[in-house]
């Protein structure tokens, strides 16, 4: 019988209901299980462990075509052959386990591999020693029943951490980054030797990685990767290195797409990868190399976040989410535990070994196949060679006797013994060689003792098994992605000005489609806009085409939150008292849209005056007052300076109690904020004021910067905290002083000599870089100091021996044009040159245990901790 919700089979009604039940659950394991998350004991997929094996029954040591191996995969993969074919390939694109021969596509560009029936691949030699042993594998029927399968193959290496793994499955996904192959066999050995271990991921397209919210890879963790990125010039930017799981096709679409909307502004970009990537940028005319950068991570695919999720299954049982230390940990016993059962079925085979060759031995030495010549049956044979054995062969229980020559057995001896005896043949009972059996003999017990000492010692074998894996096969797999800390890029602040924005002052509207309006500023379209309006009122809105704001304003611009530096000086008369108040304030917060009034809010009140200052500015303004008040002086001053900078909302001082007429700016004053406080970091190159890094100075308004590089050019500039550095390419990065002398030790390559140079800097025309080297090719700068007095040592070959010298450049050399050659110091190359002086000088602006540096050199082109100190030697590369 049949109803609506349900079929009849065999008298019982099954609802559709559980049948849905009892089918997706039975769907949604099959996928975790045998589809899309890995296994914990071999970090392989089903369809991975099944290619493997499959190669493993085809190898010879040579090549097969991708095709015949998918054939042979198919009889235990019951799915398609495209799903094999990608398996493959993306195995065989990782070079771990598999030795890929023809076109099997490009990971950096996306490009795919040949067709199948044109690629070969075999198992590396890597595989063959970590991945297969038939005897400690456990294995299962194919899903066809004809075969023989591993359930999981007996892997003595953490490989699901060296390739990683990406599944999604049925409400299930995982995602387990790749780590670096030594830094695997590093942690393993450090865990056998019971101490604690921290891993983090390595990709093979490089890039740099921050992991301070790695969580171990356990979910809910976070990492971010950027690509690397290079500033050649202020015209073109090189991408070097892609971030994880991009190609550079994709990275070069949101490129463009970020172009296209206006958040980044460039001429093209040009695709020169091949065996390593570039990515060759060029820059719109007037933008700035550095702010793109930003940019770049900010809106484009050169910087994404990732959320691990380690979840693996454990004994064929269920998924568990775990930490990549714990799969370590997990994978390190486990090998410990493999090599443990090779070792006893080493030790099997060998004690098998020794029990039989003691056997032959006697058997053939003895002459015991003499007394089976009479035997009338097999059985008789059998039973003439036990009685045989039994005089040459002592029992356990039985003491040695003097002279007793019996030989003492590892074990009893069985049926199967004395018949493999009988199978021995007349030619090589004939070509016995009683020494060279000895010699095996002896051979075969070391081997024994050691198998045994290897036992008895398991940690100590398996810290050797995983030294021998680094060692074998370490080379060339050292760490290709940099560990680092990212500083969060304001979008804001590095968005390209796409757009304009206008005001309509009278009718009360600003946006970016007013274009017959008046012009106020460039800005991007994700900036926020602050408006001041006559009624003392203020409202920040987000750029649109047109938005109402309120008649009557009197400034506009782009506002930028946590502005601390920006300040409003402003004179309103309050409404109910008829004072002329004076106050000055930042807006740092605010809630967009909002209305905030800047007066007391009595009926009446107005703005008198008005600025908007960048830096703090605090200017002189001149009152003058209506000629019907009672007030003796009709017009005076009022400096800003006197005011302290306080919140918005602050009523403000009293200026006067009179009557206003006008107010009218007198004269433009100076911050009042003192010097902003600048840093460098030395890792990224960024300016910040957040004291990160090395400090460079207070810089006021009007202050330079100046930074000498390494390739012989200075650069005086304004400070511009969008700018980023190279620090393994300066030499001095600091605030400019006018009495500041540059002192420079340079090879010169026309003439082959060694110069000393000091010069002052007399170029006038800040942001542009000059050099001061002359321009042939072989040219190097050696140092570069502002020290006021310069002390250096300096060292070179003469008939093969190693000669120095002290030399104080001060008393050295004059300070001349900075286009002048200099004096000679030396008559060809030199070795090496060190500063003797202290190249960090205090500075009045100089926090407390903080100094500016004289000079940030750098050894080895690297930055940071390797700063140049006194008595450290700059190596010279030529």
């Amino acid at each position: 019988m049949e109803n609506q919700h349900g079929t009849e089979t065999n008298g019982e009604v099954t609802g559709l209901k559980g049948m849905y039940e009892d089918y997706f659950l039975d769907y949604a394991s099959y996928v975790i299980l045998e589809r899309a998350v890995p296994a914990i004991e071999d970090g392989l997929k089903p369809v991975q462990r099944r290619i493997l094996h499959a190669l493993k029954e085809m190898d010879d040591g040579r090549y097969h075509k991708v095709a015949n191996v998918i054939g042979q995969t198919m009889q235990y993969h019951p799915h398609g052959d495209a799903a094999i074919g990608d398996a493959l390939v993306n195995m065989g694109q990782k070079h771990l386990l598999i030795d890929p021969q023809g076109n099997w596509g490009n990971t950096l560009t996306g490009d795919s591999a040949a067709a199948s029936r044109y690629i070969e691949a075999r198992l590396t030699k890597f595989a063959l020693d970590v991945v297969f042993n038939p005897q400690t594998t456990e294995w299962q029927l194919s899903y066809d029943g004809r075969k023989n399968e591993p359930v999981n193959l007996p892997m003595k290496f953490p490989m699901l951490l060296a390739q990683g793994a990406e599944g999604i499955a049925v409400g299930l996904s995982t995602k387990i980054m790749p780590h670096n192959f030594q830094e695997l066999c590093k942690a393993s050995i450090k865990i056998l030797e019971g101490k604690k271990v921290k891993i983090y991921p390595d990709f093979p397209t490089g890039g740099t990685v921050d992991v301070s919210d790695y969580q171990s890879g356990k979910r809910g963790g976070r990492i971010k990767i950027r690509a690397t990125i290079e500033k050649i010039d202020n015209k073109f930017i090189a991408i070097r290195e892609i971030p994880y799981g991009l190609t550079t096709q994709t990275l070069i679409d949101s490129i463009i797409k970020a172009n296209d909307k206006g958040k980044i502004k460039i001429k093209k970009v040009v695709d020169n990868t091949a065996a390593e990537v570039e990515l060759l940028i060029e820059l719109a005319p007037g933008i700035s190399p550095d702010v793109t950068i930003d940019a770049l991570y900010a809106f484009t695919g050169c910087e994404l976040s990732v959320s691990p999720n380690a979840c693996v299954i454990i004994e064929g049982d269920k998924p568990h989410f775990v930490t990549v230390e714990e799969i370590l940990q997990y994978n390190t016993q486990q090998t410990k535990d493999l090599l443990r059962q090779e070792l006893l079925i080493r030790q099997k085979e060998l004690e098998e070994k020794i029990h039989f060759a003691n056997l032959e031995k006697i058997f053939i030495e003895q002459r015991i196949y003499r007394d089976i010549e009479e035997a009338e049956s097999f059985e008789q044979v059998l039973e003439l060679i036990r009685t045989g054995l039994k005089k040459y062969v002592r029992e356990p229980e039985e003491k040695k006797k003097r002279n007793d020559q019996r030989l003492l057995l590892l074990r009893d001896i069985s049926e199967e013994d004395i018949t493999r005896l009988t199978e021995i043949r007349i030619k090589r009972i004939s070509k016995y060689n009683s020494f060279k059996a000895d010699e095996l003999m002896v051979k075969l017990e070391e081997e024994l003792a050691q198998v045994r000492h290897d036992l008895a010692h398991l940690t100590e074998y398996t810290i050797s098994w995983y030294q021998g894996l680094l060692d074998k096969y370490g080379k060339g797999r050292e760490r290709k992605t940099t560990i680092s800390t990212f500083e969060k890029v304001e979008v804001a602040a590095v968005a390209a000005n796409n757009t304009k924005l206008y005001v309509n002052r009278k009718e009360g509207f600003v946006g970016q489609g007013l274009k017959k309006e008046e012009f106020v500023c460039d800005c991007s379209d994700v900036d926020d806009i602050i408006v001041f309006r006559q009624d003392g009122t203020l409202v920040v809105t987000r750029i649109a085409d047109k938005t109402f704001v309120g008649k009557d304003i009197i400034h506009v611009n782009v506002w930028k939150k946590g502005d601390e530096r920006t300040t409003y000086n402003m004179v309103y008369l309050d409404g109910k008292t008829g004072r002329a108040m004076a106050k000055r304030f930042n807006v740092t917060a605010i809630t967009r849209d909002r209305e905030y009034d800047l007066t007391k809010g009595h009926k009446g009140s107005k703005l008198l005056y008005f600025s908007a200052n960048p830096n703090g500015e605090a200017e002189i303004i001149t009152a003058q007052l209506s000629q019907s008040s009672k007030a003796r002086q009709k017009t005076f001053d009022f400096d800003f300076a006197d005011l302290a900078i306080k919140s918005r909302g602050a009523a403000g001082n009293i200026m006067t109690r009179y009557p206003v007429r006008k107010v009218t700016l007198k004269e433009v004053g100076k911050s009042t904020l003192g010097a902003m406080r600048v840093w460098m970091d030395e890792v990224s190159g960024r300016l910040n004021l957040d004291e990160r890094g090395q400090f460079l100075g207070g810089f006021d308004t009007g202050d330079l910067l100046l930074a000498l590089y390494k390739d012989g050019s200075y650069e005086r500039e304004e400070l511009d905290l969008t700018r980023r550095y190279d620090p393994s390419n300066l030499y001095y990065i600091g605030k400019y002083e006018e009495d500041m002398v540059v002192s420079a030790v340079y090879f010169e390559g026309e003439r082959g000599v060694t110069l000393v140079k000091r010069f002052n800097i007399e170029t006038s025309s800040p942001g542009q870089a000059f050099s001061f080297l002359t321009d042939h090719k072989q040219t190097k700068l050696y140092l570069a100091s502002v020290h006021p007095s310069p002390e250096v040592s300096y060292a070179w070959r003469e008939k093969r021996e190693k000669k120095e010298r002290t030399v104080k450049l001060w008393e050295f050399i004059d300070v001349k044009g900075w286009k002048s050659l200099g004096n000679r110091l030396h008559d060809g190359k030199l070795l090496s040159v060190k500063e003797l002086n202290d190249p960090f000088l205090p500075t009045e602006e100089a926090p407390d245990n903080k100094k500016s540096p004289n000079g940030t050199a750098k050894l080895n082109g690297k930055g940071g901790k390797d700063s140049i100190k006194p008595g450290d030697t700059i190596e010279l590369d030529f």
